[in-house]
């Protein structure tokens, strides 16, 4: 039939597959993190980092100091000595930025 003419005669190229879905091949995470004053930055981070470490590597990205920075989602504060895993922060993720 006239289906068979409009078939797609070659295969679409397609993007090298990461390791695991949503994951580096390192075992890492990139969060995102927006302050929505124009500074948005990409981290790349462990999982079982905590908050606190990762408020380190965010702080080495924007010069500002760790205990200058709060990180959020919504209403919810995240405390520094919790992991990104236990709060289920994956990788892609946006969170806020704001500065005490």
């Amino acid at each position: 039939g006239t289906a068979a003419r409009w078939r797609r005669v070659t295969p679409r190229a397609r993007a090298p597959p990461r390791a695991a879905a949503g994951q580096w091949l390192d075992g890492m995470i990139e969060v995102v993190c927006n302050d929505r004053l124009g500074k948005k930055v990409r981290v790349k981070c462990n999982a079982d980092d905590t908050v606190g470490d990762f408020k380190k590597l965010l702080a080495a990205q924007t010069g500002t100091r760790p205990e200058k920075l709060r990180l959020q989602k919504w209403h919810t504060v995240y405390k520094d000595h919790i992991t990104l895993e236990d709060y289920e922060i994956h990788d892609g993720m946006n969170l806020e930025l704001y500065y005490n």
